[in-house]
């Protein structure tokens, strides 16, 4: 680079990212400076006009510059179905992002100091797992240290949504099988790690009534901003034994699946049992 490209182009400034992220040359960076200075344009609209780069090399480079996780189509290995991460500006996740604001909001009105909070709804199929992941995301991408915990020990999904082995996990752990931060996993270009289900076990509601539960939640509560744990259905007493152990929940309900009777014995059985509901969220999508 020529002392008048590195005078050009600021540390941190789009150009100098792209360049960094491979997807500019610096002569290119040069022309897209000299069209810069006859149009008046910004580096980024001069580059797309120039046609040097594509719209989404502008919006990932935007997300370099403001420390923004975000995750190109196509170069990584979590699912699509976490649209958070990578299409992040469209108005399905600004409404995961509303609901960031109101659980953040309704935390502090119940003066509420742990981190963890339990998805859960009544039936299966309602968009708990889908939920739980996206609303990981999102939080950090406010730069909150994020965890996801996956304890539907019966149908985990976790690991795939986020496309991490499923080896060893929560079960391993409650089992005494390997340690908390062996189990937990970092999940690239995210801001988020994922404590995955482990091996289904034979005896799911033993391992969460246990001992090494509120242990594990603790040590989470010390390590992470946001703690979302992933449950199962509220057809067992797995949901409504994670919902009072981790002491606060959102109600997840479809429109189209989703029976008022279950839904109402689900949220009183928690309130009863000390659980704290923040709020709840209804699917749409069929």
């Amino acid at each position: 680079m020529n002392p008048h490209e590195s005078k050009a182009l600021q540390p941190g400034s789009i150009g100098e990212i792209l360049i960094a992220q491979g997807r500019l040359k610096p002569e290119q960076a040069e022309m897209v400076l000299a069209d810069q200075r006859r149009t008046g344009l910004r580096f980024g609209d001069s580059a797309v006009r120039l046609r040097l780069v594509q719209p989404e090399d502008i919006r990932r480079a935007l997300a370099a510059q403001f420390r923004y996780p975000f995750l190109s189509a196509g170069e990584h290995s979590v699912s699509k179905e976490v649209i958070a991460a990578y299409d992040p500006f469209t108005p399905q996740v600004e409404v995961l992002r509303g609901i960031r604001a109101q659980i953040m909001l309704r935390t502090l009105e119940v003066a509420r100091q742990e981190k963890a909070i339990a998805v859960v709804s009544a039936g299966r199929h309602e968009g708990r797992s889908w939920l739980t992941a996206n609303l990981a995301v999102v939080f950090a991408q406010l730069g909150e240290r994020t965890l996801v915990i996956d304890a539907d020990l019966r149908n985990p999904r976790q690991d795939a949504l986020f496309g991490i082995e499923n080896r060893e996990g929560l079960s391993s752990v409650l089992a005494g099988r390997c340690s908390y931060e062996h189990a937990v996993q970092r999940v690239p270009g995210l801001n988020l790690s994922v404590l995955t289900a482990g091996p289904i076990p034979p005896n799911p509601q033993e391992l969460l009534l246990g001992p090494a539960l509120l242990p594990l939640l603790a040590t989470a509560d010390r390590d992470f901003d946001m703690v979302l744990v992933d449950t199962p259905a509220a057809l067992n007493a797995d949901a409504y034994t994670l919902g009072a152990r981790i002491g606060a929940a959102i109600l997840l309900t479809h429109r189209h699946q989703s029976r008022l009777v279950p839904v109402r014995r689900l949220t009183e059985t928690l309130e009863q049992s000390g659980c704290v509901m923040l709020g709840a969220v209804m699917n749409s999508t069929r």
